[in-house]
């Protein structure tokens, strides 16, 4: 009984002790955070005037019409300013074409007169031996005249001399005229052609290697062919020299002539369709394509330049193809001549950069070459430096006076 007694009062104990443990951890835990009282709701603030910092309106007195003076209606008006106006550049007048190259003539013989001076000192030494003839000989080849027409001048002059028997300075200087102006052509057709026999626009394509001013003598083209009375549309199709497109704009904007052009690195045969098409819209006399200069020691650029023309012509047949030339590059200027008349219909030659150390023979050499004659110059940097090439005026200005 005593066991039984002692069992239950042990078993009393441990409840105990364990009841004293639940309470005690009941107690060490936080107390949720009571909810949160409800706001006070308040009438918004009064809308204010102009500026976060406005007072609260009030009320304001308030006048009838009749107390409202009115401005008298015989006051001057208030003068109201307008935006200023843009003005478009002034269009430009070019120098008339006809006998620009005679206008020039003093500014060619100041760097071609070694030339012709030098024959005409040669011919006048009272012994033609032939010593002297290989110097005249060698006076021509250095002034990039050519090995077979030299060898033609100097026989006919050799012969000439011997027969006339004297040899005074007119005659020689006549001589000599009449000699070169035989090897520079005076019957070859140097009309840059822009009229098309279908009746729309001239299509006259300039092509050229880079550095020869090929972009600039287009530009210069279209002030010529405004000179003489022609409407005129540009394309640049040239993509791939930086501002190429706006170094011909504005050219054209000079003159008054529209620009056709495209995006920068696009392709060049889509300019050129392009401009002939609004050409034909616009009933433009001539369509002048400038092509991008091309490397002529680069096959697949050679080929690009025979797709421009190859687009253009499912217009129209292309009328002019002029080949722009660097006068002062001499026979390397030839191996560009051969390369682009092989890959496009060379019809005329333009030979720029006459102004400075330029040897003239250059023009005969070139054309006995590709067969096809010098239609332009370019005698200078100023806008109407560009001139027909008439052979008498330029045979003139190489002998001097």
């Amino acid at each position: 009984m005593d066991i039984v007694i002692l069992a239950v009062v042990i078993a009393v104990v441990v409840l105990g002790a364990l009841g004293g443990l639940i309470v005690g951890s009941r107690r060490k835990k936080p107390l949720p955070p009571p909810p949160p009282a409800a706001p006070d709701i308040t009438a918004p603030p009064a809308e204010p005037h102009v500026g976060d910092e406005a007072e609260t309106p009030r009320e304001e007195p308030r006048r009838t019409i009749e107390e409202v003076d009115l401005p008298d209606g015989g006051g001057a008006p208030v003068a109201v300013e307008e935006p200023p106006t843009v003005e478009a550049p002034p269009i430009e007048i070019p120098e008339p074409t006809a006998g620009r190259l005679v206008r020039l003539r003093a500014r060619l013989s100041r760097s071609q007169n070694a030339l012709g001076k030098g024959l005409l000192t040669l011919l006048s030494r009272e012994h033609l031996d032939e010593d002297t003839w290989e110097e005249i000989e060698d006076t021509l080849l250095t002034a990039d005249v050519g090995v077979q027409p030299t060898q033609e001048l100097v026989e006919q002059l050799r012969e000439r001399v011997k027969v006339l028997g004297t040899r005074t300075p007119a005659e020689l200087r006549g001589l000599l005229r009449e000699e070169l102006i035989k090897l520079v052509g005076p019957d070859m057709d140097r009309t840059v052609h822009t009229e098309n026999a279908a009746g729309g626009p001239g299509i006259v394509m300039v092509v050229g290697v880079n550095g020869t001013g090929k972009t600039t003598t287009t530009g210069k083209l279209a002030r010529v062919l405004v000179a003489d009375g022609n409407t005129v549309v540009l394309g640049a199709a040239d993509t791939f020299r930086a501002a190429a497109a706006d170094q011909l704009q504005t050219w054209a904007e000079r003159v008054g002539a529209h620009t056709v052009r495209g995006p920068e690195g696009g392709d060049p045969a889509s300019v050129a369709f392009d401009a002939v098409k609004e050409g034909i819209e616009m009933s433009a006399d001539a369509v002048l394509i400038d092509t991008a200069g091309r490397l002529h020691t680069k096959t697949g650029l050679m080929d690009e330049l025979g797709k421009v023309k190859r687009v253009v012509e499912k217009h129209a047949p292309l009328d002019e193809v002029l080949l722009v030339l660097d006068a002062t590059t001499g026979q390397n200027g030839l191996v560009q001549a051969r390369v682009f008349a092989e890959v496009v219909d060379i019809t005329g030659i333009v030979l720029t950069k006459l102004d400075g150390t330029a040897k003239g023979g250059i023009v005969i050499a070139v054309q006995r070459e590709l067969g096809v004659p010098v239609k332009l110059i370019g005698l200078g940097e100023g806008a109407d430096d560009l001139a027909p090439f008439e052979p008498e005026a330029f045979v003139d200005a190489l002998i001097g006076d």
